[in-house]
């Protein structure tokens, strides 16, 4: 047998590890390094126990940069790490930084349209999140919302999964996703929601004026306070024997149902 028929496929947890490895920041003076830098930053990992200065000031100044800091086990961060000295803290660099939901409205002011937004409640899957991003551009969309917490952000995974179009697409990142989709509404702006059980078809949903449609995680879809703020919970016909779309399917399903309604046709 020859050495490539020998040579085994990394395991899952090997793929992993080396997805996480992209845009690794690690041990205390490069990651303190990279904040004075103004290098942007999705997330910074701490370890749980380690409470000395060093770290007290990392987390503060990550904080103060917008970057979610997490207190994890250090067998986490033995795990992503590459260098193996990690120093009890690895950051993870966000591929460009995040916009305000102003920016997103300015964006569809400046192009004479109405507000086309697209809202992820959620979503971890980095892959689905870059899918969205791609996908969203690609319809012509004015920008994407995450939620700060329990979501993948702008990391190089999702930036290869959208193939480039984190580059050229607005993404905000908000504390507060219930209280921004109530701020939106405020401002005139629809909110449309993706459910299974959803009262309204989507095809008899009237999509071609100001709308933010919002996609529910991979798993357990639209978070309940996500969900009240709907003013519309749209579902995806299914014709087959399987009852839900992955999260990147429906957006674009939805999104494209309001490029068509928007060109007339």
């Amino acid at each position: 047998m020859s050495e490539e028929k020998k040579r085994k496929p990394p395991r899952r947890d090997d793929r992993a590890r080396d997805q996480e490895a992209d845009g690794l920041i690690e041990g205390r003076n490069a990651v303190i390094e990279a904040l004075r830098s103004g290098t942007a930053i999705d997330k910074i990992y701490i370890a749980k126990g380690d409470t000395d200065a060093a770290l007290g000031h990392i987390a503060a100044k990550g904080k103060a940069a917008g970057a979610v800091v997490v207190n994890v086990d250090r067998r986490k961060l033995d795990f992503m790490s590459r260098t193996h000295s990690h120093q009890g803290v690895i950051a993870i660099s966000a591929v460009r930084e995040y916009a305000e939901v102003e920016d997103l409205l300015q964006r569809a002011r400046e192009r004479g349209e109405q507000p086309l937004l697209v809202v992820c409640d959620e979503l971890s899957d980095p892959h689905n999140l870059g899918a969205v991003i791609r996908t969203a551009e690609c319809a012509g969309a004015h920008g994407v919302i995450i939620p700060k917490r329990r979501s993948a952000g702008l990391t190089a995974v999702v930036a290869k999964t959208s193939a480039g179009a984190v580059a050229h697409l607005p993404v905000a990142r908000v504390p507060n996703l219930t209280q921004t989709l109530q701020d939106l509404k405020k401002q005139g702006i629809w909110v449309f929601g993706t459910a299974a059980d959803g009262e309204t078809a989507l095809y008899d949903a009237d999509l071609k004026g100001p709308a933010a449609l919002v996609i529910g995680s991979e798993g357990s879809g639209m978070s309940r306070l996500v969900a009240q703020q709907c003013d519309f919970r749209l579902s995806i016909p299914m014709r087959g024997r399987l009852n839900s779309l992955n999260a990147s399917a429906a957006a674009a399903i939805v999104l494209y149902e309001a490029v068509r309604q928007r060109l007339g046709r």
